[in-house]
């Protein structure tokens, strides 16, 4: 050891390692000093790879707003970690680090949790034990993680229940619900690339942790520095148990009873529709929901088996329009009018359709969300579930930075929109507002409720939550669960789809429809990336720069306005304070605004680009050339700002 500490300490001499970095090693190695973690450290060190050392010790690994999420395989992977390998070309042990996702920050992270909940539980009237749920993805390393962190949970005294193999993660809030649970845990990194995996943390009402339990939870897993624990005597315990298949049924038959007009899907599913799970979890329930409906279902043999390396695909992410590529050849060759692929965790749903030309067109989030919406509003009041008696008990949410379109058309039909920040937490923690204002004897049996019980008694007596959505292609219609639900969501569009050929039309030429009334929205929604120790600081040096260096003019255009979520007191349409966020909304006079975000979740900074014409231009002008102009307006801000960003990180 003295030699690696001499070694250390030379190269942040030589300004090779940040100070950083050696300071997180040595405490690491001292207070966890098994082998694999010397041998990885002294092999970084003897090779001279000091970036990949900064990147894995240069900060602690912070349990955040939401939980943990990094690298479970490093840039280099030492010897000591590949060891004889595992399935799908996986090293053996997950990348050593204190800015990793591993052992040592998963049984910090769960010992915490648990800590917490216990505290938490003492202010019950009778005495529990906790329990707590555990989910996981395809992802490398998942399944390993989730029966790691319930056995930590049994042996700090929890009931530890886990699923016997991947689920999606609104099957993980939904569980919660239903079996009672304090937590839920669902060991995934959504859509990230192959090499991260995360550590997601759901409370009792199936959200998303939310202040002040994200506080207190963070407070005890951030104080602990070594993995190593105590367990509780053997007597005092808990277990690990398999989650009851009866889990799923009940799951299916909630997602199930999401249609609106069962006999119109009947009538109108006589079409092929794709669907690729990208090697995640979607593939456990989808095909089977699209089957149950009538659709001919077909899937995508290469992408169907749940394999953490993504191997056909260069991002598991259905934002991006290559992930769904072999989806979408499938559907050329056979003639199927509709794509459809979640990501690996199965919260996220992209869509690609046959439009009128014939030709296969990829929508956006915020097309996929405003047809939902759309359709979803003009069938619940077709259908009298929705009138002018009871509308203003029903609700919309989206998050700031969704498209306005949805706005317009809740407007359109008398119905509230409530703007949350981005991060599906915010919406579920509405959800727990509406659910608490019921009556008691309501509450009693509001999570054994049918959906259709559950949203009459909402119209009379509480708030109806009709829709919300994100866009970044997540999207619900319903609080049985408490997560965006990609398995929801691929029973929604069908619905929609259904719709569309009941009209002869496409589901493209449906969404022109809504465009001609409601106005052309068009957004562009881009990143820029930035790795490591280094990239950290460049994501915090541009978001800072925007306030201390403010533009005041865009592309030829002025600077009219800049909404500062930091700073600025802003409210939302039922008056709740909406919480401070390092994100900026900044208007032009032309017409067109962007908003500028750090990610909570990606080394990326993430820009939101807005245009808009009026249904009296697209009248004036057609719809063809407003898209064109529209567009092309966002392109030329976003080449100008990609302009600007390289200016105020000295790239030129």
């Amino acid at each position: 050891m003295e030699d690696l500490n001499e070694r250390l300490n030379s190269a942040v001499q030589l300004g090779y390692l940040l100070e950083s970095s050696r300071d997180n090693i040595t405490t690491f190695l001292k207070s966890n000093n098994k082998p694999l973690y010397i041998a990885s450290v002294e092999e970084l060190t003897i090779t001279e790879n000091w970036e990949e050392l900064n990147d894995r010790f240069y900060k602690q690994l912070a349990f955040g707003t939401g939980g943990l999420r990094g690298r479970t395989i490093g840039k280099t992977v030492t010897s000591a970690e590949q060891s004889e390998g595992a399935e799908n070309d996986r090293p053996q042990f997950a990348c050593v680090g204190t800015n990793a996702m591993n052992d040592f920050n998963l049984t910090r992270a769960t010992r915490g949790l648990i800590a917490y909940l216990n505290d938490w539980l003492k202010g019950e009237p009778t005495r529990q034990r906790v329990r707590i749920v555990f989910c996981h993805d395809t992802r490398h390393f998942s399944r390993y993680f989730a029966q790691l962190c319930a056995e930590i949970a049994a042996k700090m005294g929890a009931e530890a229940f886990l699923f016997d193999s991947e689920r999606a993660t609104p099957v993980m809030s939904f569980a919660i619900r239903q079996m009672n649970c304090h937590a839920g845990v669902m060991i995934t990194a959504s859509h990230n690339p192959y090499h991260d995996n995360g550590y997601k943390v759901n409370f009792s009402d199936g959200a998303a942790i939310i202040p002040p339990h994200t506080d207190g939870i963070i407070s005890r897993v951030n104080a602990i520095t070594s993995e190593n624990f105590d367990p509780l005597p053997e007597e005092e315990r808990g277990s690990v148990t398999k989650v009851s298949k009866e889990i799923d049924t009940l799951y299916l038959k909630c997602v199930r009873d999401l249609v609106l007009q069962p006999n119109l899907i009947r009538e109108n599913n006589s079409f092929e529709v794709v669907f690729t799970a990208l090697h995640g979890t979607g593939g456990v329930h989808a095909p089977l929901l699209l089957r149950d409906l009538g659709f001919q279902c077909t899937t995508i043999p290469e992408q169907d088996t749940p394999d953490g390396r993504f191997p056909t695909v260069h991002s598991p992410n259905p934002e991006n329009a290559s992930s769904l590529k072999m989806a979408i050849d499938h559907a050329v060759e056979s003639g199927a009018e509709l794509v459809m692929g979640t990501d690996p965790d199965c919260d996220r749903l992209g869509v690609a359709a046959r439009n009128g030309s014939g030709e296969m067109e990829i929508l956006t989030g915020n097309q996929i969300g405003s047809l939902l919406l759309y359709y979803r509003l003009k069938t619940l009041f077709e259908k009298n579930i929705l009138n002018d008696v009871n509308r203003s008990n029903a609700v919309v949410i989206k998050t700031f930075v969704t498209t306005d379109l949805q706005i317009a058309i809740a407007d359109h039909f008398g119905i509230k929109t409530v703007n949350t920040l981005t991060g599906f937490k915010y919406i579920g923690q509405k959800l727990a507002h509406y659910e608490r204002s019921l009556p008691d004897e309501i509450l009693k049996r509001y999570r054994s409720m049918s959906v259709s019980e559950a949203r009459s008694l909402q119209l009379e007596k509480g708030t109806f939550f009709v829709f919300g959505g994100e866009e970044s292609y997540g999207y619900l219609a319903c609080d049985f669960t408490r997560d965006k639900d990609g398995n929801g969501a691929v029973v929604l569009f069908a619905e929609v789809a259904a719709y569309a050929k009941s009209l002869s039309k496409s589901i493209p030429e449906l969404m022109d429809d809504i465009y001609q009334q409601f106005g052309y929205y068009t957004e562009k929604n881009v990143s820029r990336s930035f790795d490591g120790a280094e990239g950290a600081r460049q994501i915090s040096s541009l978001a800072a720069s925007y306030i201390s260096n403010p533009p005041e003019e865009c592309d030829g255009s002025i600077v009219t306005s800049i909404i500062n979520f930091e700073t600025d007191q802003i409210t939302d349409s039922e008056g709740e304070l909406i919480p401070k966020e390092k994100m900026l909304f900044i208007e032009l006079k032309d017409g067109s605004r962007f908003a500028v975000r750090p990610s909570g979740t990606e080394p990326k900074i993430k820009f939101y680009l807005f245009g808009h014409a009026r249904p009296e231009e697209i009248s004036k002008e057609g719809l063809s050339s407003i898209k064109a102009n529209t567009s092309s307006r966002l392109d030329t801000l976003w080449e100008w700002l990609q302009t600007d960003i390289n200016s105020r990180l000295g790239l030129i």
